[in-house]
């Protein structure tokens, strides 16, 4: 039981502690005298019991309805003999909120007939109202927050897969672009420079002149076409932003988030514009994860000697950089010589601002940054040429 809690969720132990609540079955032997029927249905009833929170934890969520049913039955024998055994009923409740599979109407159904079940068998045997009560409240509580929490794991499920799909389809679409223009770019020159080549080899021995001169010819080209390379590899450092910010209008999208984004800066650093873009990532997915907004704006402008990215949302508020992810933000910002500033008073939305200089620090900052060279693609297929 334990190896199949760890590799389904992160937290085994809490799910063993929550198995403590069961021992409330005990609980009659403090108000009132118990009989030898009293013990003989706890010696039977509570191992059925332990079996059942077993096979609970380790079998297939299909099977869990049936576990559900033979808690709920386990509780209404036991009560016969043990007033306190209606705690077999609110493991029953909280399972049935799990059990539903795709339906969360089911899991209410469940959950309600339970509690009536338990309430019914209850006034059958006279007992006092205030516990038939107090019996119903805690099923009802521990059922419908368990039926809460499964809601919110599967929302926050279909969120990560939704992030991820749309990370790769723009990482595929980012892929295909860089390919069309590299083809583009490079087809058309490497083969007049092969032409050019070939010609000059065949002049080498008749016209040494003329093939000299197709071999400066195919240094130009060979020149120019660096510079394009060059070009082209800056083009798509500056594509990353924008790239990261269509993710981050689409996973908002998904999360019933408008976007209002207003860029006005362009041909940033690669060290600067990599920080930027993990830090929109960051911020997109703290709004559709924890925010509760209907509104988020980006904007990036350019600040005289720098560039501010701006982030704002009108959410819940209440983030704190230490336990949101952004301290490692605030971080890689502070390392390329910028500032990070948060504020998110509770209830008033979450204010984000990043400003950073456009100085370049040189080799050592894009080290920082995890990044490598500028030219380093050029550098390597000049190496390979030569």
């Amino acid at each position: 039981m334990w190896a199949e809690l760890k590799r389904t969720t992160s937290k085994p132990w809490l799910h063993l502690l929550n198995g403590l609540w069961s021992l409330w079955v005990l609980a009659t032997l403090f108000f009132t005298q118990v009989s030898a029927a009293f013990w003989w249905s706890l010696a039977i009833g509570y191992p059925a019991f332990l079996l059942l929170f077993v096979l609970v934890n380790v079998r297939p969520m299909h099977e869990m309805k049936v576990y559900t049913g033979l808690l709920a039955m386990l509780a209404l024998v036991s009560m016969y003999w043990n007033p306190s055994a209606w705690t077999y009923a609110v493991f029953a409740c909280v399972f049935a909120g799990f059990s539903a599979g795709a339906s969360v109407t089911s899991g209410v159904l469940r959950i309600l007939m339970i509690q009536a079940l338990v309430a019914v068998w209850a006034w059958w045997l006279d007992w006092p109202w205030f516990v038939m009560l107090m019996s119903v409240c805690i099923c009802s509580s521990s059922g419908f927050g368990s039926l809460l929490g499964r809601i919110s794991q599967m929302k926050n499920a279909q969120l990560r897969m939704s992030h991820e799909h749309i990370r790769q389809l723009a990482a595929t679409a980012e892929r295909e672009r860089i390919g069309r223009d590299l083809h583009d770019l490079l087809g058309h020159t490497l083969s007049l420079i092969t032409m050019k080549l070939e010609l000059s080899r065949r002049l080498l021995d008749r016209d040494s002149s003329a093939a000299r001169r197709e071999l400066a010819e195919a240094e130009e080209v060979a020149r120019h076409a660096l510079a394009e390379v060059r070009a082209a590899v800056t083009g798509i450092r500056a594509a990353g932003l924008a790239a990261e910010l269509a993710s981050a209008d689409l996973l908002l999208r998904v999360s019933g988030v408008q976007l209002d984004q207003r860029l006005q800066a362009e041909n940033l650093p690669e060290s600067i514009e990599c920080t930027l873009a993990l830090v929109l990532r960051e911020a997109a997915t703290n709004i559709a994860r924890h925010a509760h907004a209907t509104l988020a704006r980006v904007s990036l402008t350019r600040t005289g000697d720098g560039v501010r990215l701006y982030i704002e949302d009108n959410g819940r508020g209440g983030i704190h950089a230490a336990g949101n992810g952004l301290s490692g933000m605030r971080e890689r910002v502070g390392a390329l010589g910028g500032s990070l500033q948060l504020d998110s008073p509770p209830g008033g939305g979450t204010r984000l601002s990043i400003d950073m200089p456009l100085a370049a620090k040189g080799a050592a900052d894009r080290r920082d940054a995890g990044l490598p060279p500028a030219d380093m693609f050029v550098s390597a297929g000049m190496r390979h040429a030569t």
